[in-house]
């Protein structure tokens, strides 16, 4: 039996479930645990010696960890059909898009909750935010067409980046000025996989 060490409001790990929702595997055990980059749980730590979530814990290995290696191995695991060979650098650049986006979220985040106010560095705030900017930008103005069609990786990890966006930045309205994405998010984020994999609100 397999599991996958998460924390439900972490877009990495979103995408690891998301991609097990879809691909109808029911044979991974999904753990809530308590991870941050100041030191998590014990079982973080020792499952992965960086302490990061995901991770997925086998019982005939080693600890997986890295959402992109968790999730091409869930893909293998699968029957192989979200990372298709037809459009795979495709994919595999979307993919890298949106997590991308998530980390400049994501150090944007971390410095509000782990820094003192007084040590937050708002030139550092306005550069990640920019990388966010230009990445939704040149979805919207590229890669549009590539969202199309059955279910990849790429379309999954690209929801999660807009879900934590809206998560932790409900101000900054990502859709303004992205039309197309916008209504891409909106069919994307009502698929099962995305609503049982929502975020907690706080």
């Amino acid at each position: 039996m397999l599991q996958l060490l998460g924390s439900g409001a972490s877009p990495f790990v979103r995408k690891t479930r998301v991609l097990l929702a879809e691909a109808g595997l029911d044979d991974v055990i999904y753990v809530e645990v308590a991870a941050s980059p100041m030191g998590g749980e014990d079982r973080v730590n020792s499952a992965n010696p960086l302490g990061k979530i995901p991770s997925l814990v086998r019982d005939d290995g080693p600890t997986i960890y890295d959402s992109n290696v968790i999730c091409r191995f869930l893909d293998h695991h699968a029957g192989g059909h979200f990372y298709p060979e037809a459009r795979l650098w495709e994919v595999l650049t979307l993919e890298a898009t949106a997590d991308g986006i998530m980390e400049a979220a994501l150090s944007i985040v971390y410095e509000k909750r782990f820094r003192p106010p007084e040590l937050w560095w708002p030139d550092w705030h306005a550069a990640q935010w920019t990388k966010v900017q230009r990445a939704l930008d040149a979805i919207e103005r590229n890669w549009l067409s590539h969202l199309e069609g059955p279910v990849h990786m790429g379309q999954i990890a690209v929801a999660c980046a807009l879900g934590y966006l809206d998560l932790r930045f409900p101000d900054r309205n990502w859709r303004s000025g992205r039309p197309g994405l916008a209504t891409w998010e909106a069919g994307f984020a009502a698929r099962p996989s995305m609503t049982a994999t929502a975020p907690p609100a706080s």
